[in-house]
């Protein structure tokens, strides 16, 4: 791999006898690691019905390296069949999220707990976001919000495969938000736009971006957006930053100048693993309090390089304030017969109505998590979306199957995995089906994958178009 000279002079300069160590692991494979969706399913139960070489990462329990990245992790050097998780029915299911096994500790700092309200503010494409989600177990409230509107289109689609129920996802600056939710917020996660010098060994086009300059102007964004988040959270309340960059300009030195401008904030230290390393003073004017950071070096564990800091107010802890102009919502309400055909829908097909604030974006019904004013925001999905009213019927969506479990619909069909049947549904082939009528939430394994309509013995299937193989 070719290294910009700038960057490797400077890392030289402050890893001294350690760089020889570090520069060499730029010549080995990225380690792969998925992270279990406990909204679905236990680690325990994955490992069950899982057809992949597992090992765990250290430092998040719902975590795994899987296939060689996985005999790597325990020190084993021979060859296994590549294994490719994002090809498999169980990823189309929200089983699991891929994800870079460093990243994995950022919502792990985070220590959310069910019921708060938490926002991810550079949330794309949603590994975080999916992770925070899992923590609150659908209790509270987690925005997701992407300043990039294609990206924030991922991160919409990703919060859907994982059957997230209380989760609102905004294309807005950090400033738009600012503005509506002050003092909103229990806990904030950034992980902010950085160099992208930790990706350099699974992303050239981060090679290709790189320049002091690029690292100088991320610095200064990472403070503004840092500001704005101080304006939405909670008195009491926490902020973790992070990057995926070694440069202490926006590590280290980043937290430096942030309790410069925020006094009433200190550094807590977060979860220590075996590998991580502290934050270093003497990379920030000799800041005592960076040692409460944290760094994951590629040459220590077996991940990316990453950066992380917990930051906590010091006021009282109070509950969370109620955003302004609250009733002002966005969207409509139902009328008379729309409302009579969603009943109808969840009296024939659904144990009980979902939980949720009902409103409508067009002909498009979403359960809102909690009362809350999205009016002038850009808003991708305002919660979960549960349907779409057409022709006058109720049709009910992919986000609502996903976010459903076996035992909340009337009628199930469980495919015959052995005879292939989830992929023939994915592909969007009909199936055979044994009596029942109506729709009808197709599984494997005992974990949804879509709707489909039965009538005459037969399974129309519903997969959306665009997801089919």
């Amino acid at each position: 791999m070719h290294l910009p000279q700038d960057f490797m002079t400077r890392m030289q300069e402050l890893m001294g006898s350690e760089y020889e160590s570090f520069i060499k692991t730029y010549d080995r494979e990225p380690f792969k690691a998925l992270r279990v969706n406990t909204l679905k399913l236990s680690p325990e139960e994955f490992k069950e019905i899982s057809p992949f070489h597992l090992s765990p990462v250290p430092w998040c329990e719902t975590g795994f390296y899987y296939g060689e990245s996985a005999l790597r992790a325990e020190g084993r050097a021979e060859a296994l069949p590549e294994e490719r998780p994002g090809k498999h029915p169980y990823h189309e299911m929200g089983l699991y999220y891929m994800q870079e096994p460093s990243a994995m500790s950022v919502a792990e700092l985070a220590g959310v707990t069910p019921g708060e309200k938490v926002l991810d503010l550079c949330a794309a494409p949603g590994g975080k976001s999916t992770q925070l989600a899992a923590k609150l177990q659908g209790e509270g409230l987690l925005v997701s919000n992407e300043i990039h509107p294609a990206r924030c289109k991922i991160l919409s689609q990703n919060i859907e495969r994982m059957g997230i129920t209380n989760s609102v996802v905004t294309n807005e600056t950090p400033q738009g938000l600012s503005a509506r939710f002050v003092n909103f917020f229990d806990c904030i996660v950034v992980d902010a736009p950085c160099s992208g010098e930790g990706m350099f060994r699974k992303d050239e086009e981060a090679v290709n971006q790189w320049s002091l300059e690029n690292v100088t102007m991320c610095a200064d964004r990472q403070d503004e957006i840092l500001d704005e988040a101080v304006k939405m959270l909670c008195s009491g309340g926490r902020i973790v930053y992070s990057t995926c960059t070694f440069a202490p300009a926006e590590d280290e030195d980043c937290i430096r100048r942030f309790l410069e401008r925020h006094p009433d904030f200190y550094v807590e230290k977060g979860c220590g693993f075996e590998g991580f390393a502290q934050g270093k003073p003497e990379w920030c004017g000799g800041l005592k309090e960076v040692e409460k950071t944290y760094r994951l070096w590629p040459h220590h564990i077996n991940g990316e390089g990453h950066f992380a800091a917990l930051l906590v107010h010091k006021g009282e802890k109070t509950e969370a304030a109620e955003p302004a102009n609250k009733k002002k919502k966005g969207g409509t309400v139902l009328d008379k017969e729309k409302l009579r055909l969603y009943e109808d829908f969840i009296r024939e097909t659904l144990v009980k109505e979902p939980a949720g604030e009902k409103i409508l974006f067009g002909e498009s019904l979403y359960l809102m998590p909690m009362e809350l004013n999205l009016k002038g925001l850009k808003v991708l999905r305002p919660g979960l979306h549960v349907g779409t009213f057409e022709k006058k019927r109720f049709e009910p969506s992919h986000s609502l199957a996903l976010a459903l479990k076996m035992q909340d619909v009337k009628q199930v069909l469980e495919t015959d995995v052995e005879a292939g049947e989830p992929e023939k549904y994915l592909r969007g082939e009909s199936l055979v089906t044994e009596g029942g009528k109506g729709w009808t939430l197709v599984c494997a394994q005992g974990h949804p994958m879509g709707w489909g309509k039965v009538s005459n013995g037969m399974l129309k299937n519903h997969y959306p178009k665009g997801l089919r193989r």
